[in-house]
């Protein structure tokens, strides 16, 4: 089947889901609505309006909707918006039946005082999870673990392990990595479902334990949390408290959800915007969001005008100056904009290392010196063949080489001069780092112009 005709198959699916709810056939629209992966159920669920939602809240359990939530397809800020469609004792319900680190997903995008009512409504051990869980620092492995897994002490044996897996699976978030731990919940080792099954049923759990296991403590930062995933390839990481002691554990699909929001976080900033990946309905709250950026880069840029008025007399003589400023503002922004890419993703993905630093440096500088030179030679002609005028192509070539090489070392260097400040390396955004060779160039071209005007 291919992609269109699967697009069309779902769209006569959800006529039908429509027309089912819109004539009260609850058997029918249940029958094929919970046939549907819940994937796709989030995917209706959140393309109809409030009316119908509050409808479909009457044909299903708070257990059923809890794993539409689960599915992830609804942006932060519709969270709030969503349970408000529902009676409070029914979301809350709702959120008593996710697993406890999606709740606290959700119950972090609303106001304190919302989270203490949907609390205050849940089962007692329900609501203690998910506190345990609420008071750990955003961003961190704590913020995203889930306490739903299955520990086995490691004086038990195959036997009363397996006893111990019946009994807690259903609840559990991931099976397929068992944790062992001592008397005192501390972690001391780890055991494959694989491994579990094909023992010996009176072995002992500790004798057939990985004793080296790979954990994080609960404050690591998620980013280092989801490199550790993809470097060691793990579907789930134990999270230990300083001591030692096992507190829960991170599954994969956290970690994509991080990998993702990283992403869109370091994307939104190297544009200069806030808080992209949520889709602002109001433009009010758009422009909010980027204005203060806006505005530091029209003072910026009120900066760079400036610098012209200072070379007008220079300008006053030879007026063709003037039509090359683009060009060589341009192209100092865009070099400087590649190897902020460069040096950003390195940050991120943890290639760059102390030890390496210097070499990206050096690196990006031969790369801005070949490329400068190369396309200085290339204006050179240009301007000779377009204007018929040497000097002046000399001019303008010297000039792009060298803005060229200051841009990309200056691409390179100001990231990891942030970073050493313990500051996100994306907030050297494209348009900061655009805006910043502007000023650098015009300074280049037009001091060097200012030099050698005699000879023009």
């Amino acid at each position: 089947m291919n992609e269109e005709t699967k697009e069309q198959v779902l769209e006569l699916q959800q006529q039908r889901l429509l027309d089912y709810l819109q004539n009260d056939q609850i058997d029918l629209f249940r029958d094929e609505f919970m046939d549907l992966h819940p994937y796709d159920q989030s995917v209706f669920f959140d393309k109809v309006d409030p009316e119908i939602r509050k409808q479909i809240f009457h044909f299903l359990s708070p257990e059923e909707v809890a794993e539409i939530f689960e599915a992830n397809n609804f942006d932060d800020d519709d969270y709030q918006e969503l349970l408000e469609e529902m009676e409070p004792s029914y979301a809350a319900d709702m959120l008593s039946h996710m697993y406890a680190d999606n709740a606290v997903d959700v119950l972090n995008e609303l106001d304190k005082e919302q989270v203490v009512s949907y609390l205050s409504m849940m089962d007692a051990e329900s609501a203690q999870e998910i506190k345990d869980l609420l008071h750990y620092d955003e961003y961190t492995a704590g913020s995203i673990m889930t306490t739903e897994y299955v520990a086995i002490p490691e004086s038990s044996t195959v036997r009363s392990a397996m006893t111990i897996l019946r009994r807690e699976a259903p609840d559990a978030e991931t099976i397929y990595y068992l944790f062992v731990v001592n008397d005192d919940h501390f972690l001391t080792g780890v055991i494959s479902l694989r491994d579990l099954i094909i023992s010996d049923e009176d072995t002992l759990i500790k004798d057939i334990a990985n004793e080296r296991v790979v954990s994080v403590p609960v404050t690591e930062d998620q980013e280092e949390v989801a490199r550790m995933m993809k470097d060691y390839d793990f579907l789930a990481l134990p999270v230990v408290d300083h001591r030692g002691y096992l507190l829960g554990i991170i599954t994969v699909d956290d970690i994509i959800d991080v990998l993702d929001e990283e992403a869109s976080d370091d994307y939104s900033k190297l544009a200069a915007v806030s808080d992209m990946d949520t889709f602002d309905k109001n433009p009010l709250q758009a422009a909010k969001k980027r204005l203060p950026w806006l505005i530091i880069l029209l003072f910026l840029g009120m900066f760079t005008a400036n610098i012209i008025g200072m070379f007008e007399a220079t300008l006053d003589q030879v007026a063709l100056l003037a039509v090359f400023i683009p060009l060589i503002a341009g192209m100092a922004g865009n070099s400087g904009t590649q190897a902020l890419a460069v040096a950003v993703r390195g940050i991120a993905t943890g290639d760059i290392e102390e030890q390496s630093k210097l070499k990206l440096l050096f690196r990006e500088a031969g790369t801005g010196l070949i490329t400068g030179v190369i396309s200085g030679i290339v204006v050179v002609l240009l301007v000779y063949f377009w204007k018929g005028d040497i000097l002046i192509g000399l001019l303008v070539g010297a000039a792009i080489s060298s803005s060229i090489l200051v841009a990309t070392i200056a691409g390179s260097f100001i990231p990891l001069l942030i970073h050493r400040m313990k500051i996100d390396p994306a907030v050297a955004s494209g348009p900061f780092i655009t805006t910043i060779n502007d000023i650098i160039s015009i300074l280049i071209y037009l001091g060097l112009a200012t030099t050698f005007i005699p000879g023009l």
